[in-house]
């Protein structure tokens, strides 16, 4: 049975990442009645679910974390790229030095969210049949919460394991004397790989595109010098929300071409030295937008890579002389030793270009070249980045459509947050904001001090729905569309066109800039949120600002 005995809120966050957490933290202390729910039994979004061999982030600290004084003031890292389970020992430490745990219910999911109208409130059924209802529905489910698992036949009839990196076993497994088909070389792929080569009987990646990734640079953190250095934390806090990527710089405003070799090289040999991600954001102004540019950083790529590897098949294959797609245009993957994996025994490589799998057998993976055995299968195979995981939250919005079947023929969403015919909802680290193209803390917090002033002020000028205007809609959505014809992320079958799931809409899914998306979303603020049609129920006024 269903409980009816309802409990009502101002608002509902779904989602225990960095974007709900911060959400949670700003509207409670602004004075609002507010519920954060989420599946996982533990903070910290991607971090509760990616609990795989090596899973760790891609940036730094202390960008990547809070710039909340009482947070980052009482906490130490062990290292500058922290794995998983020092990321959910952080999202522990964050709940409890805000107090935040009993406005959070953890282990919930949300089966269906619909919008009443004549109540004017979002209902939502959670899975232990329970309904609550909120005014204001505030999704924070991340860009990769859906993880995609390709169609292979066969697999149902596999006999060893299975899992995708996005929903390891908690428990874990043990990969030491396994039979190991990895499929797919993105950053989990790698991470992977560089795991399971250590004890695993036989690895087998299976590629299909090869992995442009950059060294990460892994480096062991003291507690004396972190508290020495968080003298600077507030500038770097401060400095981030003022660059595209988020970080603590951006790109050089000069071209790759108004420079000669020696000075081009020598800029991306102290990127290449620095590590982490730099030779991504950090780099020459044209990188990601002229081809004769982007061709320089990739070939000192290249050559850097195949350097380390002694068989020139494996360098063509791993490091081709032609690149892939232009360097950057998919997110590159930060490794440690990656490439020298492939010298050892048991480690083999299988290009999905050319010898593409077939189906799995029940001992075995079998492709046009034969079969490779195998008991335990992993798939690193991405995700439905950005629409995924609100497609299946089953939103229903005031019209009776469903998310889903409003971006049937493509995204569209108001500064990357609201979407017409859906009221009183706004998202998150979502879909055609900056999220996969920014640091993940810079941009919640971003958008969480931008979505909680807004709440504000619809409170404070007794306003009690809102909903975005179609044509500010579409307006947002081609702007995000014509930056990326600006660039060379459209020759790509990346993520960041929604490339990677068959029958998605090929169309670039991030606003390419956080701190001019901040500076567009600052202006829509300073004139009365234009583009939100807002309404105060009780006198039934309506105002497009």
């Amino acid at each position: 049975m269903i409980n009816q005995a309802s409990r009502h809120y101002d608002a509902i966050i779904v989602g225990a990442g960095f974007s709900g957490i911060y959400l949670l933290h700003k509207l409670r202390d602004a004075g609002f009645n507010v519920l954060l729910v989420d599946a996982a039994s533990q903070p910290g979004g991607i971090w509760y679910w990616n609990c795989y061999p090596g899973a760790r982030v891609d940036s730094q600290v202390p960008l990547y974390e809070f710039s909340i004084d009482e947070v980052w003031k009482s906490w130490t890292w062990s290292e500058r790229f922290p794995g998983w389970e020092e990321l959910r020992a952080y999202f522990r430490h964050v709940c409890d030095t805000l107090d935040l745990w009993p406005m959070m219910r953890m282990g919930t999911r949300v089966k269906s969210a619909h919008f009443e109208k004549e109540a004017k409130r979002w209902r939502l059924h959670l899975d232990d049949d329970v309904i609550i209802s909120t005014q204001f529905l505030l999704p924070a489910l991340g860009f990769a919460s859906k993880p995609y698992l390709p169609d292979f036949p066969g697999l149902e009839d596999f006999k060893g394991q299975w899992f995708h990196t996005a929903r390891w076993p908690q428990e874990g497994i043990d990969l030491a004397d396994r039979r190991v088909a990895l499929i797919g070389t993105g950053a989990s792929g790698v991470q992977v790989a560089q795991e399971a080569a250590k004890s695993a009987k036989k690895l087998t990646l299976y590629q299909r595109t090869p992995i442009l990734a950059l060294p990460m640079r892994q480096e062991k953190l003291s507690k004396i010098n972190q508290e020495r250095e968080k003298q600077g934390h507030s500038a770097i806090f401060e400095k981030r929300r003022q660059t595209s990527g988020g970080f603590e710089c951006q790109s050089l405003e000069v071209s790759a071409l108004e420079v000669d070799k020696k000075e081009r090289d020598a800029h991306f040999e102290y990127l290449w030295q620095r590590g982490g991600l730099r030779f991504w954001y950090h780099n020459f102004a044209d990188l990601l937008s002229n081809r004769e540019a982007n061709r320089h950083a990739y070939n000192f790529w290249r050559d850097k890579v195949r350097a380390r590897i002694a068989d020139p098949d494996l360098a063509e294959r791993l490091a081709p002389a032609d690149p892939p797609h232009p360097f950057g245009t998919k997110r590159p993957s930060l490794e440690q030793g990656y490439y020298e994996i492939f010298a050892q025994d048991n480690v083999a490589l299988i290009d999905l270009r050319s010898t593409p799998i077939l189906r799995v057998k029940p001992h075995a993976i079998e492709t046009v070249d034969g079969e490779m055995e195998c008991d335990l299968i992993v798939f690193a195979t991405g995700f439905d980045a950005g629409r995924g995981g609100l497609s299946d939250m089953n939103i229903t919005g005031a019209n009776g459509l469903s998310l889903s079947q409003a971006w049937k023929d493509g995204l569209r969403a108001y500064l990357g947050m609201a979407v017409s015919g859906f009221p009183n909802m706004l998202f998150s680290y979502g879909p055609l904001s900056p999220s996969g193209f920014s640091n993940g803390p810079s941009s919640a917090e971003v958008q969480g001090d931008w979505i909680c002033d807004f709440l504000v002020w619809m409170r404070n000028n007794e306003q009690d729905l809102f909903e975005a205007d179609p044509a500010a809609e579409a307006g947002w959505t081609e702007i995000v569309a014509q930056a990326g014809e600006m660039t060379l992320f459209p020759e790509a079958d990346s993520w960041y066109m929604s490339a990677n799931i068959p029958d998605n809409k090929r169309q670039l899914i991030n606003f390419p800039s956080l701190s001019i998306y901040a500076a567009l979303c600052d202006d829509v603020a300073e004139k009365g949120y234009h583009g939100l049609a807002v309404e105060n129920i009780s006198t039934k006024e309506t105002t497009t600002e």
